[in-house]
């Protein structure tokens, strides 16, 4: 029974090793759709539309509140379109 308890003890102290060692610093891609509830602590970078004329393809990198970093792809309408009403 003590190496049944020892066992278990053991797995369970190595398996926290192994979860203790998992890189926190991977970009997380976050999936674009209606609805999406976003974490936006601090914007890191996002496409310049200003010269853009359509429909375009954009990027945000941004941190959330726990300060992971997140990259969201999405289509926006450019601002640039000089006939524009």
């Amino acid at each position: 029974m003590k190496t049944l308890i020892l066992a278990f003890t053991a797995l369970l102290a190595s398996g926290s090793v192994f979860a203790a060692t998992t890189p926190d610093t991977a970009v997380i891609h976050d999936k674009p759709g209606f609805f999406v509830h976003l974490d936006v602590d601090k914007v890191l970078s996002s496409t310049d539309i200003s010269q853009a004329c359509g429909v375009i393809p954009a990027r945000l990198n941004y941190l959330d509140s726990q300060g992971r970093e997140h990259v969201l792809d999405y289509q926006v309408q450019g601002s640039g379109c000089t006939n524009d009403n």
